[in-house]
Protein backbone atom coordinates (compact mmCIF):
# COMPACT_ATOMS: atom_id res chain seq x y z
CA UNK A 1 0.00 0.00 0.00
CA UNK A 2 1.37 3.48 -0.90
CA UNK A 3 1.80 6.04 2.16
CA UNK A 4 -0.94 8.43 0.21
CA UNK A 5 -3.73 5.70 0.01
CA UNK A 6 -3.67 6.51 4.00
CA UNK A 7 -5.33 9.51 3.61
CA UNK A 8 -8.87 9.77 3.53
CA UNK A 9 -10.44 10.85 0.08
CA UNK A 10 -13.53 12.40 -0.22
CA UNK A 11 -15.65 12.46 -3.77
CA UNK A 12 -18.76 14.34 -3.25
CA UNK A 13 -21.54 16.55 -5.48
CA UNK A 14 -21.71 20.20 -5.07
CA UNK A 15 -24.96 21.30 -6.11
CA UNK A 16 -23.09 24.53 -5.81
CA UNK A 17 -21.00 23.91 -8.70
CA UNK A 18 -22.61 21.34 -10.19
CA UNK A 19 -20.16 18.61 -10.44
CA UNK A 20 -18.28 16.27 -8.17
CA UNK A 21 -15.83 17.73 -5.67
CA UNK A 22 -12.58 15.69 -4.35
CA UNK A 23 -10.43 16.82 -1.49
CA UNK A 24 -8.13 14.94 1.00
CA UNK A 25 -8.04 17.28 4.11
CA UNK A 26 -4.80 15.28 5.87
CA UNK A 27 -3.05 16.14 2.83
CA UNK A 28 -3.86 19.72 0.99
CA UNK A 29 -6.87 21.80 0.57
CA UNK A 30 -8.59 22.58 -2.25
CA UNK A 31 -8.86 19.28 -4.64
CA UNK A 32 -10.18 18.71 -7.96
CA UNK A 33 -13.29 18.64 -9.63
CA UNK A 34 -15.03 17.27 -13.04
CA UNK A 35 -18.55 15.59 -14.46
CA UNK A 36 -17.55 11.96 -13.83
CA UNK A 37 -17.53 10.72 -9.74
CA UNK A 38 -14.78 8.23 -10.84
CA UNK A 39 -12.43 10.32 -13.28
CA UNK A 40 -12.35 13.28 -10.29
CA UNK A 41 -11.12 10.18 -7.72
CA UNK A 42 -8.59 8.91 -10.16
CA UNK A 43 -7.43 12.64 -10.40
CA UNK A 44 -7.59 12.55 -6.59
CA UNK A 45 -5.33 9.88 -5.98
CA UNK A 46 -2.67 11.09 -8.45
CA UNK A 47 -2.63 14.45 -6.13
CA UNK A 48 -2.56 12.90 -3.39
CA UNK A 49 0.31 10.66 -4.50
CA UNK A 50 2.16 13.73 -5.93
CA UNK A 51 1.68 15.61 -3.09
CA UNK A 52 3.18 12.94 -0.22
CA UNK A 53 6.25 12.38 -3.39
CA UNK A 54 6.78 16.37 -2.66
CA UNK A 55 7.07 16.47 0.90
CA UNK A 56 9.31 13.36 1.20
CA UNK A 57 11.16 14.61 -1.75
CA UNK A 58 11.48 17.95 0.13
CA UNK A 59 12.09 16.42 3.82
CA UNK A 60 9.13 17.39 5.25
CA UNK A 61 6.80 15.29 7.77
CA UNK A 62 3.96 13.64 6.47
CA UNK A 63 0.63 13.98 8.42
CA UNK A 64 -0.97 11.55 10.09
CA UNK A 65 -3.95 10.04 8.47
CA UNK A 66 -6.95 11.00 10.76
CA UNK A 67 -8.95 7.99 10.25
CA UNK A 68 -5.17 5.79 12.10
CA UNK A 69 -5.23 4.90 15.08
CA UNK A 70 -1.88 3.18 16.15
CA UNK A 71 -3.29 2.82 19.48
CA UNK A 72 -6.63 1.07 18.71
CA UNK A 73 -5.44 -2.99 19.36
CA UNK A 74 -5.43 -5.12 15.96
CA UNK A 75 -8.60 -6.84 16.92
CA UNK A 76 -10.57 -3.94 17.04
CA UNK A 77 -12.97 -3.70 13.71
CA UNK A 78 -12.11 -0.03 13.06
CA UNK A 79 -8.30 -1.20 12.82
CA UNK A 80 -8.96 -3.43 9.73
CA UNK A 81 -11.38 -0.65 8.25
CA UNK A 82 -8.05 1.22 6.80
Amino acid sequence: MSQAAKYTKIVAWSEEDQCFVGSCPELFYGGCHGDDQSAVFAELCQIAEETVELLLSEGRPLPAPSGHDESLPASSPRSTAN
